[in-house]
């Protein structure tokens, strides 16, 4: 099986692919790339979080013109980074729409330094990220989050990592002692290992993380009505982590800290329910308080007459 690949591209001449993955590295100096043909460049990557660690590669794509099969086959997430200074930086983004559309990645990231009022103005990136649903993020956002905010929101190549760190990658290695609750993780990542992307699978072919991103869920709406019963069945990699943390913090010590993270992770839950439709919220809920139940030792046969009646 290839090992995923994070596409990086860049439509500003002034800005290199490798300047980002330097970031998301956190590193001055890059590593050796493992592999490199012409202008297209793959350089290693080790996801290791508290659940789970997985190999990918940071795959420097200037142009659709450098795209290979190679690539669509492992492409799982995709960064874009443009010229928000100028009025058509957006624009130059054009090219890559019919390549995403068709390859469905399961992570769409809209990068810029700051948006600006002479050039794309927030509300035209906002908006062309939810017609295209990806996320916008700025490395160097002009308002930062509150201090005094209890909930901060995460900005800049910290978001970056942080949605990487939320997607299920077909390379995942789960970690001892974090098993508990991940069925659904597992069931997606054996989806993709046994269904995977070629250039010619429409976008219907992969596995949607619903979710995922809160744009993603704004702009998919309509055609999560449309998913099919495997679909149905799974909750996302990001739901299923926070179900695991939730569980986790329940069950341990009662001190300050954790009642904090509690409250956070309860808090963050809800932020992302609210996105959704309110005819969708009540499945939602449903299904993340059954899978809640279980990732803390609950019988299911317990919870097995609590549905709401509704078609997920």
């Amino acid at each position: 099986m290839a090992i995923p690949c994070v596409v990086i591209t860049s439509c500003d001449s002034g800005f290199k692919e490798e300047e980002l993955i330097k970031q998301i590295l956190s590193t001055k100096t890059l590593p050796e790339p493992t592999k490199r043909e012409e202008t297209v460049a793959w350089y290693p990557w080790t996801i290791n979080n508290k659940y789970y660690t997985a190999d990918v590669r940071l795959c420097v794509v200037p142009s659709t013109f450098q795209m290979s099969s190679e690539i669509a086959q492992s492409m799982q997430a995709f960064i874009a980074y443009f010229d928000s200074t100028v009025k058509d930086g957006l624009e130059k983004l054009q090219p890559w729409i019919s390549v995403v559309e068709d390859l469905a990645p399961e992570v769409l990231i809209l990068v810029c330094d700051r948006v600006c009022e002479k050039g794309v103005t927030r509300h035209e990136a906002q908006q062309w990220c939810l017609a295209h649903a990806f996320e916008l993020v700025e490395l160097n956002p002009q308002d930062l989050p509150d201090e005094d905010d209890d909930f901060p929101e995460s900005t800049g190549v910290k978001r970056i990592v942080q949605a990487l760190n939320a997607n299920v990658w077909s390379s995942v290695e789960m970690k001892d002692g974090h098993n508990q609750g991940f069925g659904l993780m597992s069931s997606l990542v054996a989806s993709r290992h046994n269904n995977p992307r070629t250039c010619q699978d429409p976008p219907s072919s992969s596995l949607p993380v619903e979710g995922t991103l809160v744009n993603e869920e704004a702009s998919r709406t309509e055609s999560s009505t449309n998913t099919d019963t495997q679909e149905d069945a799974v909750v996302d990699a990001m739901t299923d982590l926070d179900i695991q943390e939730l569980a986790n913090l329940t069950a341990g010590d009662a001190d300050v800290d954790n009642f904090e993270r509690l409250f956070t992770k309860l808090k963050e839950m809800k932020d992302k329910a609210s996105s959704l439709p309110h005819e969708q919220r009540k499945v939602h809920a449903e299904k993340v308080a059954k899978a809640f139940w279980m990732a803390i030792g609950g019988d299911v046969d317990e919870i097995d007459g609590l549905s709401s009646g509704e078609e997920s």
